[in-house]
């Protein structure tokens, strides 16, 4: 998928989620989404975009793949500059959550538990070089 496509789809599925309080786009590929709005480093403005997540005591775990590409996705790059975002639930919980990569001995403990969950990002994972970051938001 080009990107310019994936993120006029991202801004869809944001706008649904919004909209109706998470009652549409609140699940995809059988996992929960949420919206993340993280600021942007060059431009200082908000950007948000739906990400599947998974829980962990006290924190949501979420997974920067970008489909695999060689790059890492833009909001990882900005919550890399400011680690603070705003997370959006469904049914309009809205949180301030700090952004924490996980260590490498995290993320091998997560990596089956997050193919477990979407094995697409197994896949992901074959097609690009970089490490695909696993992001701890607390």
């Amino acid at each position: 998928m080009r990107d310019q496509t994936a993120k006029y789809l991202s801004a869809v599925h944001a706008a649904a989620f919004r909209l109706t309080r998470g009652r549409v786009g609140r699940r995809l590929v059988n996992n929960d989404m949420l919206l993340l709005t993280t600021k942007g480093r060059k431009s200082s403005r908000p950007h948000t975009v739906p990400l599947l997540y998974l829980r962990d005591i006290g924190r949501l775990v979420v997974i920067a793949s970008w489909g695999g590409r060689s790059n890492n996705p833009d909001w990882y790059e900005n919550l890399i500059a400011s680690s603070g975002a705003t997370v959006e639930l469904p049914g309009g919980e809205h949180r301030d959550v700090t952004a924490r990569t996980a260590t490498p001995l995290e993320r091998a403990e997560w990596w089956p538990r997050i193919i477990g969950a979407y094995d697409g990002y197994r896949a992901y994972q074959t097609r690009t070089e970089r490490e695909i970051p696993v992001v701890f938001l607390a």
